[in-house]
């Protein structure tokens, strides 16, 4: 089938002009596109073309086979349409080593056997074109107009296929990530598979009997929609179609998406009876194969976003997110709950690089425009959960994560509960005991000197502690001189006794720092500098 608005060299060799003319090379290469015609008696001109070019000539430059050769040479590079030219005036015949160099890229040689006006095949084939550019911008607009009105109506993307089918009546394909192929019209099994089969196989370039345009949501893309033609080029007008329409159906997804999404949040009881740990087993087994997608696993991620009092489309960003956290092989089940918002992240993918992924979804999200203006943002991770009956439990270590950093003031993006460590052990050992006592015995002459004193000496043991005793790490981690540091250093061996240093009471007073800046706000270890 031939495309829409496409005068090639074959539509030239009917026209009344051309009656006397006579392809001499490159047949195979008749239905290039011609978008404009320039008579030319110059022998470089490769500077001069920007494509599809019908060149004229009367050969006054090309009495020679190298220069002709030459000229030949740079309108294939250049991607002209076809060479016509004039015998019998300046030249009275193409050599064979143009002919068979014209043939070799299938480059169209048409000579002119009797004398024909130039300017009367220029302005035939202008006024072609020149109408056909007319009617290509009235019909994309009627076009536009057609598939506006129908995307109030639609109820299903084949509806926008449809469109498109009917007004280029090529095969249309729509392939989103992770599903199968759609086509339209419906084709019996086997035409439908070769098609498929062609459609992953194909590759890009003018070849390729395909047009692609990605649709994308979010800046991210959703899913592919191509176009299929064999035997003929696509034409401007066919693309400029196939980009009115992915826009289209870009605008169409995304309505069902946030549609979608409020219903998501509107049937949210369930979701807070897992998050508590009261969903039935076969309640869940049920969600999970719906899913329709292997899960091994998950986690409970809860996000702070620092929005504050200004306007907020929950929707819109959970739509957001969800397609950003796919990329990682996470299906997202949000939930909100007073100014959080908490993501069930389900694991499509091996347990392995988990953590990994869900890093790199934090990154690409905080680095997006949904947190532009705001307030800083956080993101703190539960425990992974094997079993999707446990994932309450990954809630409430993700809430244990969310208090450990309110407490601690933390200035990171994102926090992961594995990653607390020594402060989940002080947090279990303190709802049994009361670590206040231990601080009491241990650190109290340092308490009561920093606080006398308005010194450091808490926050310049720790930081020596935690630099495995160096002098010189520490100070320079605190940025103080040596002479400084050691008169801070004797200062503490003074107040805590000469083995401090010792390895049990060491253990235990890294333990009682931690524990200390755990249970108290971080801000206050951190006193102005003594001078």
């Amino acid at each position: 089938m031939k495309s829409n608005y496409y005068f090639a060299v074959e539509d030239m060799l009917i026209r009344k002009n051309f009656e006397h003319a006579k392809v001499v090379a490159g047949k195979k290469g008749l239905k290039r596109q011609v978008k404009w015609v320039h008579v030319v008696e110059v022998t470089s001109i490769k500077n001069l073309l920007n494509g599809n070019e019908l060149i004229l000539s009367t050969g006054i430059a090309l009495k020679e086979e190298d220069v002709f050769l030459s000229l030949i040479n740079q309108l294939i590079a250049c991607d002209a349409a076809a060479l016509c030219i004039e015998l019998n005036t300046n030249i009275s015949s193409i050599p064979e080593s143009v002919i068979s160099c014209a043939e070799q890229s299938d480059f169209p040689i048409v000579v002119f056997q009797k004398e024909v006006p130039f300017v009367s095949i220029t302005q035939d084939i202008h006024s072609v074109l020149i109408n056909q550019q007319y009617e290509m911008i009235k019909k994309l607009e009627s076009y536009a107009q057609e598939l506006n009105k129908r995307l109030l109506g639609v109820n299903h993307f084949r509806d926008i296929l449809k469109v498109l089918h009917n007004e280029l009546g090529t095969p249309v394909l729509f392939h989103s990530r992770e599903e199968e192929v759609e086509i339209f019209p419906r084709m019996c099994p086997a035409e439908h598979h070769r098609l498929t089969t062609e459609f992953h196989q194909h590759g890009e370039g003018e070849d390729s009997p395909f047009a692609s345009l990605k649709v994308n949501l979010f800046d991210q893309e959703y899913a592919e929609l191509s176009i299929y033609r064999n035997g003929h080029p696509f034409s401007e007008y066919e693309l400029l179609i196939l980009d009115r329409t992915s826009t289209a159906l870009a605008q169409f997804l995304m309505r069902e998406l946030y549609f979608t999404e409020q219903k998501r949040l509107e049937d949210s009881k369930w979701i807070m009876s897992w998050l508590k740990g009261e969903q039935s087993h076969d309640r869940l087994e049920q969600f999970i194969a719906e899913l329709k997608s292997a899960i091994h696993g998950g986690v409970v991620s809860i996000c702070e976003t620092g929005m504050g009092t200004e306007p907020f489309d929950i929707t819109y960003f959970n739509l957001a997110t969800r397609s950003i956290f796919e990329q990682y092989g996470f299906h997202v089940v949000p939930e909100r709950m007073g100014d959080s918002l908490i993501f069930i992240l389900l694991d499509t993918r091996r347990r392995q690089d988990w953590k990994t992924r869900i890093k790199h979804a934090y990154e690409k999200i905080l680095q997006s425009d949904l947190f532009k203006g705001t307030l800083p943002s956080v993101f703190v991770t539960g425990k992974y959960e094997n079993d999707l009956m446990d994932i309450h439990k990954s809630y409430a270590t993700a809430k244990e994560s969310l208090t450990f950093r309110n407490k601690m003031g933390g200035e990171d993006p994102y926090y992961f509960f594995d990653d607390l460590h020594l402060f989940r052990l002080i947090s279990v050992v303190h709802s049994n005991v009361n670590l206040w006592d231990m601080i009491e015995e241990y650190l109290s002459p340092l308490l009561a000197y920093d606080q006398k004193h308005d010194g450091n000496l808490m926050h310049t043991l720790k930081v020596f502690l935690s630099c495995q005793g160096s002098k010189q790490e520490t100070s320079k981690q605190l940025f103080i001189v040596r002479q400084t540091l050691y008169h801070r250093l004797k200062k503490i061996e003074d107040l805590l006794g000469g083995d401090f240093m010792a390895s049990d009471k060491r253990v235990a007073i890294e333990f009682l720092l931690a524990s200390y800046e755990f249970l108290q706000p971080e801000a206050s270890m951190k006193k102005r500098k003594v001078n």
